[in-house]
């Protein structure tokens, strides 16, 4: 690495003052880096290895990190990583304890902004701007976002915003999918080089001047010269959309030429106001199987660099069992559709998507439009099933409460990536869901514990429901767990009741105890067994298992009628406003003597990391929630010293305890 080597931060390659020929030299040693690195640890690959050359111009160009640049999402800036001083930590992208696959403000001054959701960075940009002017500070601004993200209503809102606000601000646009019409002919590139000399904009302003001087017909002449340019530039440049909202367009520009890049970058530090450049890149450019693939290369798993194979074998998951399982349900009923946000693969409707095109809806970055769209079509009578993940669907919070509930509309919203997501981090974590839509009246909340259940939840949703459902699951496939595993004594009470018919509000049964009640949801019904199993062969300890199903409606009756003193609940979310919450209001609703113990996620942004060792790390594993209940089931209420001990298990163990009588 003849140039990477020797760059520990931007100013050091403003400092080397490379010829054209030599960073085309660092933007092969970056790629090549990326490559080798990204092959080991998984990743965002396409996006970045398309936005390298435009990573080095931006760095070059503009005084890092005084100046200020906001990444969208994020998936593009793994060159930023590396000419930002961690190239020596590049190993431990995405893992636990190391550097995190999207911009963070606590790894680096070069990351002005958190991200990992898209359209965000043009409303951040707009925000930081606004607080220099009001400072008196003097910096640029500019902000990098993708074709695909722009897409999301929020950037359009803020590009309105940013429009009138006359301030100083660079947005990047970086369209790798031709999803924006193309200029066309020599007039657009002499409209760009004519608008950004600064002879233009000198002669503008002294003419601009000289004729307001006119008296009374001053003002008027103004006018009518910016109607006329305003319709010449529409007639023949169709990107002039920019222009109406208040920006200056420049571009396209080839987007992987560093000399073009950095000479109309160059450009636009010399303009005021708004500006937008659109930089046309590549996706996946330099590497042969993610520029024929860019799809598949968005997001990868450690692959071989030579064949581009993933290293991991795909196996069956719950995406795939809820679109395939969807298809089946369609061929039969003529009203479903299907509906998602620029993630079709990523939800498992692919198969939808070819089998039933007309009634397949992919509204692009917009989880919004998305939720209301179903309600409208709901409300015409159609059957509408949205798969959006769970992170992405915090988004569409108000429309699923104003849009959906409040109408009590028919529509069916799944949650996919639920719970933990892993290596992704804090930004993707779908920790929130259950807490959240908990909350909102009329709507039924449903969570699988296995793909069987799935696909009965599925049905139930879809044929017995009439009002609003949202049924959430995790990412990946379901637990090698044999439920029989349990104890003998309970095999019969497994078997009658494993994937049982669903009824609205009514929970499942797995095993009998009179001391212990353990309630789990979802995938944690799997850990709820391991712990029982444990409790009986090590303890002598006889736990009723109960697996929810439902958080709302949800079954008073296993709690109520239970004889069980201690109950413990288990859930893939956070803590508070989830099962643990509703369980808690149950006993203090009914004033039962029970002691109420929640695992759960207690009030944190979880960072990236394996799921196995985050739920380890947070003591959501099924031998810390074991042994957490073992210490706790020594707890004595009455005893005045052991509140403080009780105190530090809930901090040790992440156990929230919740007592009563």
């Amino acid at each position: 690495m003849k140039y990477l080597n020797k760059i520990n931060s931007p100013k050091d390659l403003r400092k080397m003052k490379l010829k054209s020929e030599e960073k085309k030299v660092l933007a092969e040693e970056i790629r090549q880096t990326l490559i080798e690195k990204v092959s080991k640890t998984g990743g965002h690959l396409a996006s970045s290895l398309g936005c390298v050359e435009l990573t080095i111009a931006l760095h070059e160009t503009f005084n890092t990190p005084k100046d200020k640049i906001i990444w969208d999402v994020g998936h593009q800036t793994y060159a930023h990583k590396l000419l930002t001083g961690r190239k020596n930590k590049f190993d431990s992208l995405r893992k636990l304890g190391g550097i995190s696959g999207f911009p963070k403000i606590e790894e680096s001054e070069y990351d002005v902004f958190d991200t990992g959701h898209s359209s965000t960075s043009i409303s951040a940009a707009l925000g930081i701007a606004r607080a220099r002017d009001l400072a008196g500070d003097d910096y640029k601004v500019i902000a990098v976002i993708g074709d695909g993200a722009l897409t999301g209503g929020m950037a359009l809102e803020a590009m309105a915003d940013a429009g009138v606000s006359k301030k100083d601000l660079i947005v990047v646009l970086n369209d790798n999918q031709m999803s924006i019409e193309k200029n066309t002919g020599g007039l657009s590139k002499m409209l760009t080089n004519m608008r950004t000399r600064k002879s233009y904009s000198d002669s503008n302003r002294f003419i601009k001047k000289l004729v307001l001087k006119i008296p009374k017909f001053g003002k008027w002449v103004i006018k009518r010269v910016r109607r006329f340019k305003l319709r010449i530039k529409l007639l023949l440049s169709p990107n002039m959309l920019f222009e109406q909202m208040g920006f200056k367009y420049l571009g396209p520009v080839d987007g992987n030429d560093i000399d073009k890049l950095e000479a109309l970058l160059s450009r636009a530090k010399d303009l005021s106001g708004p500006i937008l450049i659109h930089v046309k890149t590549v996706k996946g450019k330099g590497y042969k199987f993610a520029e024929e693939n860019p799809d598949k290369f968005h997001s990868v798993s450690p692959f071989d660099v030579e064949t581009g194979k993933s290293l991991k074998e795909k196996s069956e998951d719950y995406s795939k069992v809820f679109g395939e399982h969807l298809v089946k349900l369609a061929k039969t009923n003529k009203k479903i559709v299907a509906v998602t946000a620029a993630m079709a693969s990523g939800t498992g409707l692919d198969a939808f998507k070819e089998i039933y095109p007309d009634r397949f809806f992919d509204v692009e970055i917009a989880e919004q439009h998305s939720i209301t769209m179903c309600a409208g079509m709901a409300r015409a009578g159609m059957i509408p099933v949205v798969s959006i993940y769970s992170s992405f669907m915090q988004r569409a919070f108000d429309q699923i409460i104003h849009d959906v509930c409040m109408q009590n509309l028919h529509v069916v919203m799944c949650l996919d990536r639920a719970g933990l997501v892993g290596t992704d981090g804090e930004t993707h974590q779908g920790i929130f869901d259950l807490a959240y839509l908990r909350l909102i009246p009329n709507l039924t909340i449903m969570a699988p514990k296995n793909f069987k259940e799935l696909k009965l939840m599925m049905e139930f949703a879809i044929n017995e429901v009439k009002g609003p459902v949202a049924i959430r699951y995790p990412r990946g496939g379901e637990s090698n767990i044999d439920l029989y595993q349990l104890v003998d004594d309970n095999k019969e009470l497994l078997l009658r009741n494993n994937n049982s018919k669903i009824e609205l509000g009514v929970s499942e049964k797995l095993s009998t105890g009179d001391k212990v009640q353990i309630i789990a949801i979802g995938k944690m019904v799997d850990k709820a067994i391991e712990v029982a199993h444990e409790l009986k062969v090590k303890n002598n300890i006889k736990a009723e298992v109960i697996n929810a199903r439902f958080l709302k409606p949800f079954d008073e009756s296993v709690i109520t009628k239970s004889k069980a003193k201690h109950i413990y609940t288990i859930e893939d979310g956070t803590i508070k406003g989830g099962l643990y919450s509703e369980v808690s209001e149950i006993v203090l609703r009914n004033k039962l003597k029970k002691f109420v113990h929640g695992f759960g996620y207690n009030d944190l942004f979880i960072k990236q990391g394996k799921v196995e060792e985050l739920e380890k790390l947070n003591g959501m594993d099924s031998k810390s929630i074991y042994e957490a209940i073992i210490k706790d089931l020594d707890f004595k209420p009455n005893k005045k010293n052991n509140k403080k001990d009780s105190k530090k298990k809930e901090k040790n163990n992440k156990i929230i305890k919740f007592n009563i009588g």
